[in-house]
């Protein structure tokens, strides 16, 4: 189907006037880069000599610096850990410019991060040599569920959408579920969960993996009438308005309501970089280009050209609306 380039010049101009929130789970990406120089004693395995670390917002953090970046304004609704990791990631924030009262602090908790051992001679690229998650083991506690419920409701006539960024650390409770299934009757409700997906029903939309969309549907997806069949299951049977599921470098497909079903092919070249996040961009570009006014089908695919910009930059990365723009217009002009 055809879209003018102007069309989506125009939902792009819009992200600026945009409140989003985002609930979910951040983690702390945590990069610890070194050159090997020996094998242990030990033990076999290389030893390496410490060079330099850093840490960057990673699963709804990074959801939350898509948007930021985007230029909408992001209201994100967490929880962080009292520690060295939590006050760096809520500087990050602070930096972005994001709203951040909800961002809870909870002293007794540790923020979840994933650090990465990257090793590799100076002028070679880093390899990952092991990667070590601290998690949050204990349920959320009530006092916590009641000041994220408190500050759901406060935002839910404050923003024009939701996205929630679900990991599998329940950040995003069966309670607070529950509220934004009455919020999605009025307002664009976006979940990308990777492991609850059966849980978000009534929701505008979700934007399942390929092999996300496998477990739900305790099926293999091997062709692209599979999707559309697999998409149009999760449509009547979760009561949503539209799934997007994405493909890898077989692109995209988008199943809506109405039975009505899109096969996005990927843009640019299928020699990715990294992969890292690219679910999370997608999903922010989705939910903000809907908010500004897209058909499902136009969203799709500004989500489909976003990824296209990710997937080319190392970690977890974001795309600029100037970055957008680019990729449609050499995809355009590829076309004439």
């Amino acid at each position: 189907m055809h879209i003018p380039l102007e069309k989506f010049k125009k939902i792009i101009s819009r992200f600026k006037q945009l409140k989003i929130a985002v609930i979910g789970d951040i983690v702390g990406d945590i990069y610890i880069y070194g050159k090997p120089f020996k094998l242990s004693r030990e033990a076999p395995v290389l030893v390496v000599r410490h060079d330099s670390e850093t840490i960057l917002p990673g699963s709804a953090g990074n959801t939350i610096h898509n948007l930021a970046h985007l230029g909408t304004q992001v209201f994100p609704l967490s929880i962080l850990g009292g520690d060295e990791a939590g006050r760096s990631l809520m500087g990050q924030f602070s930096a972005m410019n994001v709203e951040m009262e909800g961002l809870i602090i909870a002293e007794s908790r540790n923020t979840i991060t994933k650090t990465r051992i990257m090793a590799g001679d100076e002028h070679t690229s880093k390899q990952q040599v092991i990667r070590i998650d601290r998690e949050v083991k204990e349920p959320l506690q009530k006092d916590l569920e009641d000041r994220m419920t408190a500050y759901l409701n406060h935002l839910s006539d404050k923003v024009d959408a939701f996205i929630v960024a679900d990991y599998g650390y329940d950040t995003a409770t069966p309670l607070l579920l529950e509220k934004l299934k009455t919020v999605a009757s009025r307002k664009i409700v976006v979940a990308d969960s990777r492991y609850r997906l059966h849980l978000f029903s009534g929701m505008t939309a979700i934007t399942p993996n390929e092999s996300e969309a496998e477990v739900l549907a305790q099926e293999t997806i091997n062709t692209t009438q599979d999707a559309v069949r697999v998409g149009r299951r999760f449509v009547t049977e979760l009561d949503l308005k539209a799934v997007l599921i994405t493909r890898g470098n077989r692109g995209m497909v988008l199943v809506e309501r109405s039975g009505e079903f899109y096969e996005i092919p990927i843009c640019g070249s299928d020699e990715v970089t990294d992969v890292t996040g690219a679910g999370d961009t997608v999903a922010a570009v989705l939910t903000a280009s809907l908010a500004a006014g897209a058909s499902f089908y136009e969203a799709a695919r500004l989500s489909n050209y976003a990824g296209a910009v990710v997937v080319m930059k190392s970690g977890t990365a974001t795309a600029s609306p100037d970055e957008l723009v680019h990729v449609i217009e050499q995809d355009w002009t590829s076309q004439i």
